[in-house]
């Protein structure tokens, strides 16, 4: 395989940030030698989620074995994705917004036909249903679980607790769902350009081109979106 210099377009404070948790895991877990430091661990992770390169890749550029680039990969989006906000905690930050936007979204997936509960009607194709909230700016807030693309957003919005726990708090809400009563669509209709700010939330997730088609077990999709969550949260806040 070739290997060639490139580059990946995300800013240093994500990879200074994954560098810290990554050395702070080592010393925690008492781990010693590595073939890669923290430092080049972090930026391995941060080149497969951002440019969806596969293992193989990652293993030739960085110089390693592809089991050991899967292992590193796995073992910084895990500390990632265990740092990612709750819905308790965006519902707690909510109040300081005048409003907030719901809306979901379907990541591709590779799936054949017969995989239907990851089938999504909307899309016409197969994927992972993701909720995600932005605020008025139109800023990722959260990003719920994957469900399958089956999986309708009203009743995903459910499953998660959203309408529930976003109700309770008071805190108004636009979502974007077809199913709205005639009243309710004119209302909306009148309020699409702010309703369409969710947009700029769910490109932010889709920037990772990693998500614009997962080739992985439907069983981490959830780890590697709270990961890219954590990661956009502590680079620009």
């Amino acid at each position: 395989m070739l290997v060639y210099p490139s580059g990946v377009d995300v800013s240093s404070s994500a990879l200074r940030f994954l560098t810290q948790q990554l050395r702070r895991h080592r010393r925690a877990i008492g781990s010693r030698w590595r073939r890669l430091s923290a430092g080049r661990q972090a930026l391995l992770t941060l080149a497969h989620l951002r440019m969806g390169h596969t293992y193989a890749q990652l293993a030739a550029g960085f110089g390693i074995g592809t089991t050991t680039a899967y292992r590193y990969v796995t073992e910084a989006v895990e500390l990632l994705a265990a740092l990612a906000p709750s819905l308790a905690d965006a519902v707690w930050t909510a109040p300081a917004k005048a409003y907030l936007i719901l809306d979901g979204t379907l990541l591709p997936i590779d799936r054949i036909a017969a995989d239907r509960p990851f089938y999504s009607g909307k899309h016409k194709r197969h994927g992972m249903n993701v909720q995600v909230i932005a605020d008025p700016f139109g800023r990722l807030l959260w990003a719920s679980p994957a469900l399958p693309g089956a999986v309708h957003d009203i009743r995903a919005a459910r499953e998660h607790g959203i309408v529930g726990a976003l109700a309770k708090a008071g805190i108004p809400c636009w979502g974007r769902w077809e199913t709205l009563s005639a009243g309710q669509q004119t209302v909306n209709r009148s309020h699409a350009k702010i309703r369409a700010l969710v947009e700029q939330a769910v490109a932010t997730l889709k920037s990772w081109r990693l998500l614009r088609k997962l080739r992985c077990s439907t069983t981490r999709i959830t780890s590697l979106v709270q990961t890219v969550l954590t990661l956009h949260l502590t680079s620009s806040g």
